[in-house]
């Protein structure tokens, strides 16, 4: 079990009959970029059962945070979502992923597009303050299906702009915008429609997508990362890596288990 750290579970909360999230000790030597993910997982049998999980928590907390969906037959998250506090995880020693804004062509306005626990990597994003410095103005969007699947990622804006040091750079450079498909709400859609209508950009009072400004994240189902994948590069944009910086770039490496 070299490859992996052994850390405690300080905290589990249930969000819906589906999703939970949960914190954890962080190794003193365990580095991240914001935004990164590492495999996590548990010791079932005497043997890892590991998959991909992306920090919630930023690289400067003391303490890591994940965000993870329930899936009733997963080989781990079956399992995951029983953790208690006391419990062991196992952590990965390295941390990877293309959602770092090296990756990206300097641009002004940053679109962090996520549907359901694809918005973990964001909400490491939204709490590092080189991306503040990076952007004028940064965008949000989260799409669920229900509305109680937004919780996560409402108490975490709600938190952050009570936030002494990050409170006056979201009031100023901070979008958020919740969506749902399922239900009655005040922003309704699926974001590839929102951002094809402008729907997205005349609710926040901004400009419409621009190849010379925009700059673009996006984590969350394959259907969706594939539809806007397309979109983007019809009009041109270029996905980034990191051995080529673009004008957005995908997460691909989780699959719901």
């Amino acid at each position: 079990m070299s490859a992996f750290h052994r850390e405690k579970v300080l905290s589990v909360r249930h969000w819906t009959d589906t999703l939970f999230s949960f914190t954890a000790t962080r190794n003193s030597g365990f580095r991240f970029q914001n935004g990164q993910f590492a495999m996590i997982g548990l010791e079932v049998d005497g043997r890892p059962l590991l998959r991909a999980y992306s920090m919630a928590s930023a690289n400067h907390e003391e303490a890591l945070e994940f965000f993870s969906i329930k899936v009733a037959d997963g080989p781990l998250t079956s399992k995951l979502q029983k953790i208690r506090e006391g419990d062991t995880i196992l952590v990965g020693r390295k941390a990877t992923g293309t959602l770092i804004s090296d990756n990206l062509i300097p641009g002004k306005r940053l679109l962090l597009l996520s549907t359901g626990t694809g918005l973990a990597p964001f909400a490491s994003l939204i709490k590092d303050p080189d991306v503040y410095e990076r952007f004028e103005s940064i965008v949000l969007v989260h799409g669920c299906r229900q509305v109680s699947e937004l919780a996560y990622g409402e108490e975490l804006v709600a938190r952050l702009r009570d936030d002494e040091l990050f409170g006056p750079l979201l009031t100023e450079k901070l979008s958020y915008y919740p969506t749902v498909t399922r239900e009655p709400f005040r922003n309704r859609g699926r974001i590839t429609d929102l951002i094809t209508s402008e729907q997205l950009f005349n609710d926040i009072h901004q400009p419409p997508l621009d190849i010379a400004t925009d700059r673009i994240m996006m984590c969350g189902s394959p259907g969706m990362l594939e539809e806007l994948k397309v979109m983007f590069e019809t009009r041109g944009f270029l996905e980034g890596s990191h051995s080529e910086p673009g004008h957005f770039v995908i997460e691909k490496a989780f699959v719901e288990r």
